[in-house]
Parts: structure tokens; sequence; C-alpha cells
């Protein structure tokens, strides 16, 4: 489908994100011929810079992030001249005047607000933005994440945002669901019939979702402080894959179909009690340690205070009160400094219930299917089949997809994807206000917790795979996290 002309305003058009993600993903759709002649790309900072230091930024700062095949000296000079830069504070409703002045005055033009900056900017930004009349029915805002704290600022931040735009033009935006991964999880499970039978508490044992990082805060300590890995990663991205795994078929991909399913599984988790509170959530933080041979400081030296309780791993057991599910543990995990780098969804059917062959049972390993997100997507179905020779002897095998190798064709990054969606008015992969506050309400209690309790976090060498308590955690069900069980395959 063809994109209409647009003008795409970028706020926070000098930063990280827009440097290292989104420039070049519309790079990427430029260099594909999928931008109109005509589109437009405004990049609004703070920063007092003219147009040839803009240039130079991006020169510097987002071509790195262009793989080298794709920096085509012509496509490049192209893209750039439709990029304008625009000194502009946000909170400042007199500075957005240059705005104003460079906004074309056709009235059925799509005009596209992303927002890559702090949600604490989010409403003012809006508000301003009709103030000086640049909204209409043809405009759409995008929201990073994080958004809120909790659910009374997430509350208040899809109320103030929804004063000046409709549910119908806000993308909330969460990469992991452009990843092409996910979407082929869409795939396997609704446009196959093969494993929909099983997949169900009477077949699956459990589920395992991982996002696990090598790198540590980084230059990002300032907001990872204030935030933690629960809500930096846990309250948006592995509820969300949590959701595509459990979500009932919906009626069709339809963006509302979709999310309304997504909406049933937030709502049917079962709440924490004080007792599921102390047992069955881990929050760790990690020490220094060595991470692919490297040593690495701990959290407290790479700039935190030194009385931090921050979180920087964090484990749960969650269950979801359906029919389909009732009864099956979902694991959640995700953490920084880890052993290695990678985000993947383990599905484990239960065991046989009997074996016929003249083995220890104990080498029979339990059919698993593993959705692997990064660092390279793919799928994987462990099975057991007989070994070569004259004995009846099983071994586990695994059958994979490599979808690089399979379609042998280049892959689209989750933010090429996403702003295509949003240049086309496809909703289906952002979620609505409702998902959001469903999702912190689940998550406070957990908050609320640590900061009752008090409690400290527990301590993981850096390149682990995070406190023992995460592995005690699983352990009480009698199962393994994956990389615990692989040496035993």
């Amino acid at each position: 489908m063809a994109l209409a002309d647009f003008d795409l305003i970028l706020f926070g058009g000098g930063g990280d994100l827009a440097m290292r993600k989104l420039l070049p993903a519309l790079y990427a759709h430029d260099r594909n011929k999928q931008l109109p002649q005509n589109a437009r790309i405004l990049c609004v900072g703070r920063h007092a810079w003219n147009r040839e230091t803009f240039l130079d930024v991006l020169d510097k700062e987002a071509k790195p992030h262009i793989p080298t095949a794709a920096q085509e000296p012509d496509i490049w000079k192209n893209f750039c001249a439709r990029l304008h830069y625009i000194v502009l504070d946000a909170n400042d409703p007199h500075s957005y005047q240059p705005l104003v002045a460079a906004m074309r005055s056709n009235p059925d033009l799509t005009r596209v607000f992303y927002l890559a900056t702090p949600p604490s900017l989010f409403a003012k930004i809006c508000h301003n933005l009709a103030e000086v009349g640049l909204t209409n029915a043809h405009s759409r805002v995008v929201l990073e994440k994080p958004l809120g704290r909790d659910l009374a600022s997430a509350q208040q931040i899809n109320a103030e945002v929804g004063r000046v735009f409709s549910e119908s033009q806000i993308y909330r935006i969460d990469h992991y669901l452009g990843k092409e991964a996910v979407q082929n999880l869409l795939a396997l499970r609704f446009g196959n019939i093969l494993f929909e039978p099983l997949w169900r508490r009477e077949w699956i044992s459990d589920v395992q979702i991982t996002i696990a990082e090598e790198l540590g805060v980084g230059k990002r300590i300032e907001y990872y402080d204030n935030a933690g890995a629960l809500r930096d990663m846990l309250q948006n991205h592995l509820l969300q894959l949590l959701c595509i795994v459990a979500m009932e078929p919906p009626l069709s991909v339809q963006a509302d179909a979709v999310r309304d399913e997504k909406l049933k599984v937030l709502r049917s988790l079962k709440r924490f009690t004080p007792t599921t509170l102390a047992h069955d959530v881990v929050r760790g933080q990690y020490r220094s340690g060595h991470v692919n041979g490297t040593a690495v400081p701990g959290y407290l030296q790479e700039g935190a205070p030194a009385d931090s309780r921050t979180d920087t791993f964090v484990a749960l057991r969650a269950e979801i009160d359906t029919w389909r599910w009732a009864g099956v543990p979902f694991y959640l995990r995700t953490g920084k400094r880890m052993a290695d780098q990678l985000a993947e969804i383990v599905v484990r059917f239960k065991p046989i219930p009997h074996s016929i062959f003249a083995q220890n049972t104990s080498t029979f390993q339990p059919n698993c299917l593993v959705i692997r997100l990064q660092p390279d997507e793919g799928l994987q179905l462990n099975l057991m089949a007989k070994t070569p020779g004259d004995r009846m002897r099983l071994k586990p095998v695994e059958l994979e997809l490599d979808f690089r190798e399979q379609f042998k064709m280049p892959r689209m990054e989750a933010y090429e994807r996403l702003l295509l969606d949003v240049l086309r008015g496809q909703l289906t992969l952002f979620m609505r206000s409702d998902e959001l506050e469903a999702a912190w309400e689940w998550v406070e209690p957990i908050l609320h917790y640590w900061e009752q309790e008090q409690t400290e976090p527990a301590p993981y060498a850096a390149g682990t795979w995070g406190p023992a308590a995460a592995s005690a955690l699983i352990g009480r069900d009698g199962l393994q996290w994956r990389e615990e069980a692989l040496p035993e395959i």
C-alpha cells in the first residue's frame, strides 16, 4: 500500500533514539522507495543548531547505524534534503512559531508527531500543539516508552493526551511487537493448525520468557535509577510477549480485534497476594564481574547512588486464570549484565506419561518450542529421535528454522515496520490505553511491596544469569530455566 504524503515531526530529533533507530529506519524506507516524493521529516530539538550543524551531527551519529552496504551517497543526499531542523522549547508554546511557519497548509496532509522525549513532556507537547493549531483529524501522535511510572501517572498521560488526540490517533509504541519473530509467532499460532490443539494447559508444562542484556546501564544511569528493570522492560516488553503467547484467536488481524484479546489476558493474570509477592518475585542488582572475559563494574560503580535499591534484574512467576491456561506457570525474566544477549520465548510441553523404550527415562527431554527474538530470529523445536545403530536408543534433536537462511531476503527492523504502520494508520502493533493501564494495575503491587518492605535487591555477579533466588523460584515447581537444562541435553 503506497503511503500518502506526510510531514513527520520528530520531537527529540537530535537525541539518541532518533539517531540510532528512527532516522536510520526512515532512511531505509527512502532507499526502498517507500516514502512519497514530497514527504518531509522535521526534527525538533532544544540544541541551538543550524541546518549544517544538524546534518553534521546526523552524519556522525546516525550514519554508523546504517549498514555499510546500504549507504549510497545519492540516496543519502536525497534523504537529507527531506530533513529540516527546528529549535524549540517543548514547554514554551511561543517557541512553536517556527514549527507553525514550517508546516504546509494542506488541511488533508497527514501529520505524525513522534514524541521521542521523556514522558513528562507528552502532555505539555500535545497541549501546545493544539494551542498553536497544529492538530486536526489527520494528525497522529506516537508515544515512546516509558508510559508512566505507575498506574496513576499512566492514567494521567492517557487522559491529558486524550484531550488533544482521539484513541485512534494515538500510537503507543513497543518496539518488541515490531520484531520479525513476534510476527512469526502470530503466524505460527494462527496460520497453522498443528499447535492449536496442544496450545493449552493439558499439554503445556510451562512458558519462559527471557530478555537478557550483556550491557550495563551506561549513559542511561539518570533515567534507569528512577525506573529499574520492572518499569523499563517487564511492564511493557515482557507482558506484551506474554499476551501474544497466551491470547485467544482474534476474529481478524484488525487492530481492536487483536488488542481486545491481549487485554483479556492482562485482566486474567492472577493478582499477587502478600505471600506470592514474597515468594514469586525476585529482584536483583548486578555487582562487578566478567562478561565475555572482560571485567566490568557493578551497578553502584556506574554512577548510581551508593544506597540505590534499583532493580537491574527481575524474575517472576505468573498465572493466567482462564480455561486454557489455568495452572500453567509463566516465568518472566529480564536483567542487565547477564551471561548472554538474548530474547526468547520457551514453550515446554509436558513429558511423556510412559516410556516403552528400555533406557533411563531421565534422558528423555520434554518437547520444547523456542521462539528466538534476538540476536538471531528463528524457531527451534526439540524432539526425541532414534540414534543410528542396531539399538533403540533415543536422544534429543532439534528442528530449526532460521528466518534469515529460509527467506534469503533482508529483514525489516522493528522500528522500520512500526514507523511504516504509523504512516499507514495501522494500529494493530500498538498498545491501547486500557492495555497500558491493565499492565500497570497488575505490576503496581510489586512496586508497592518493594517500597513498603525496604528489602535489598539480591546481588548477582555480572556475566551470570542473575541471583540464585531466580533458580530457586522456578526450582520450587521442579523446573529449570532453559540454559540450566541445556548441559543435560
